[in-house]
């Protein structure tokens, strides 16, 4: 049993969009999207056992976004946080579907997304394309497909 090369998916064949203030945004400009998922653990120490255990006791979810200098929506967000104090919240939805691949499409879900900072200027005599690294947070997930399994490995 082995990974044929052919279903393995392509990073070009993903989309994401942003549900911010109620409308939905193709995340066109996006280079690079990741989220990750991070255990909080407790360590627990017992009478007779040598060896220090580890308890599960809450998550952190934390994600980044590498876009193209083209937009202007997440600095006219900080700046509307500096302004009035409202912050802003939103879902990111990304799509990894891949027609080549015989895995067929996953689509995960990130809930209560807000940004850890943002670049609110960028000039780079240098730069062929300019773009900007964003980090942020999100306090829940879904899956809403899964990717299937190969009919070669059952």
């Amino acid at each position: 049993m082995y990974l044929r090369a052919e279903d393995t998916v392509s990073g070009k064949e993903a989309r994401a969009q942003i549900i911010i203030d109620g409308k939905v945004q193709e995340l066109f400009y996006a280079k690079k999207v990741e989220a990750t998922i991070e255990k909080n653990k407790a360590e627990i120490n017992t009478i007779g056992n040598r060896g220090t255990g580890h308890k599960t006791n809450g998550w952190n979810g934390t994600g980044s976004m590498t876009i193209y200098y083209v937009t202007s929506l997440f600095r006219e967000k900080i700046i509307e946080y500096i302004k009035t104090g409202r912050d802003c919240y939103f879902d990111l939805v990304g799509t990894n579907d891949d027609p080549a691949s015989c895995v067929g499409k996953q689509i995960s879900a990130l809930y209560g997304c807000n940004l850890d900072s943002v670049q609110l200027l960028s000039i780079d005599l240098d730069a062929d394309t300019l773009e900007e690294d964003m980090d942020f947070t999100f306090e829940d997930a879904d899956i809403l497909a899964s990717f299937s399994r190969p009919d070669y490995i059952k």
